[in-house]
């Protein structure tokens, strides 16, 4: 696993994730009946493309983390503006699962409690607990990964989603079989733990190797090239 990661560590590791474009007029009509529409700010207009589009990076969200601090209506505005990150121009369904989110009564006592479970350092419990209308893996764990403001020295919680394990099971590693369980909290957190041990001798970081493995999307063994795997650097 190490020797096959290096090489692909050695391929890209020029290569640096780009923020995501979004457009903010997808968006609007999902969001403004909950007051949440002002999180379309965030972030950076577009200087080329479709007029209106505009760019949100991981910085945008971990500098929206500190803002808000613990106001509940802040959390609900960082959750938004993870979901928009996530979706970005191609996950047509993001306003409308956001907006069943929204709707959803559970929201501020799950994103409280799922937020001080990562920040705890309980992933597996912050797994266990995270229930909301419209929102899978994919997307919780982004959530986790946003609101995560551990030390860099933690094993902090990461992305997990079917992209980042097409690429894994691409190169042998199978979740559950790693963990030793087919139970998703352990999962995850097995899954964790082991990005950032195979990160740190690669001399990267988890979170650049969670995206290489998220942008690569199975596609570890094609030639080293933007046009195999569409990653420019």
């Amino acid at each position: 696993m190490m020797e096959r990661l290096r090489k692909l560590v050695d391929c890209y590791g020029d290569c640096e994730q780009k923020p995501v474009r979004f457009r903010p007029d997808t968006w609007r009509s999902r969001l403004e009946p909950h007051g949440a529409a002002h999180v379309l700010n965030i972030g950076a207009a577009c200087q080329s493309g479709r007029s209106g589009d505009r760019l949100i990076s991981r910085d945008d969200l971990a500098d929206l983390r500190e803002r808000v601090g613990d106001d509940p209506d802040g959390l609900r505005d960082l959750f938004v503006a993870v979901m928009i990150w996530g979706s970005g121009t191609t996950n047509g369904r993001g306003p409308r699962h956001t907006e069943m989110a929204l709707c959803d009564e559970r929201i501020s006592p799950v994103l409280r409690v799922t937020r001080a479970a990562v920040r705890d350092g309980d992933l597996g419990g912050a797994y266990r607990q995270f229930a909301l209308n419209g929102v899978g893996r994919s997307f919780f764990t982004k959530w986790f990964a946003a609101v995560d403001d551990r030390d860099a020295a933690c094993d902090r919680a990461l992305v997990l989603d079917d992209r980042v394990l097409r690429s894994l099971n691409a190169l042998g590693w199978v979740s559950w079989k790693a963990a030793g369980t087919r139970r998703w909290p352990t999962r995850y957190t097995t899954y964790v733990s082991s990005l950032h041990s195979w990160a740190a001798p690669l001399g990267v970081t988890a979170e650049w190797l969670e995206w290489l493995l998220f942008h690569l999307n199975g596609r570890v063994d094609e030639p080293c090239t933007p046009e195999a795997t569409g990653i420019r650097c």
